[in-house]
């Protein structure tokens, strides 16, 4: 028994009515939302979207990492991308420990995690805030890109717009 034999087993089911073959990877609602890896977090379902509307980037804790910049890059330049909400939520796990806490955690397990950075999030209002700017002042996305911000509320489904 595979440890993913319930996911081929429905995708044997999501693949027998598949609908979409016509999407193009463009994002069609020239959106892209940065967001948590949350489980709680359905980014499409919470702003009325569908598959194919929306590029959705997903980390711990919904940071502008290097790596988030040089996807938005990609996003902007080649899919269709003119505007970027950055969505990190209430109730984040990374605003619950610190990277040593990760680097203890790891360490008991025998797995040596310093040279990762975690990017944890001891204040949620200034990481977004210092991910906006980051990204606003980025000298790789184009002058006049709309960046917003907002926090998405795990326990009632709301966002609440954060401004700078």
């Amino acid at each position: 028994m595979s440890a993913f034999d319930d996911l081929l087993a429905a995708n044997e089911e999501f693949s027998a009515t598949f609908t979409d073959s016509e999407l193009t990877g463009r994002a069609a609602r020239g959106l892209a939302v940065v967001t948590c890896m949350d489980s709680r977090i359905d980014p499409l379902g919470l702003f009325g979207l569908k598959p194919g509307d929306a590029k959705i980037l997903r980390n711990a804790g919904a940071r502008v990492t290097d790596d988030v910049l040089r996807t938005l890059v990609l996003a902007v330049y080649l899919l269709n991308v003119n505007r970027v909400l950055i969505m990190p939520h209430t109730d984040c796990g990374m605003a619950k420990a610190t990277d040593d806490d990760v680097h203890r955690l790891a360490a008991g397990q025998g797995v040596d995690t310093r040279s990762l950075e975690f990017h944890t999030v001891p204040d949620q209002d200034a990481a977004l805030r210092h991910d906006l700017v980051r990204a606003r002042t980025s000298p790789f996305l184009p002058e006049g890109l709309a960046i917003g911000g907002a926090i998405y509320d795990v326990h009632t489904g709301k966002i609440l717009p954060v401004d700078l």
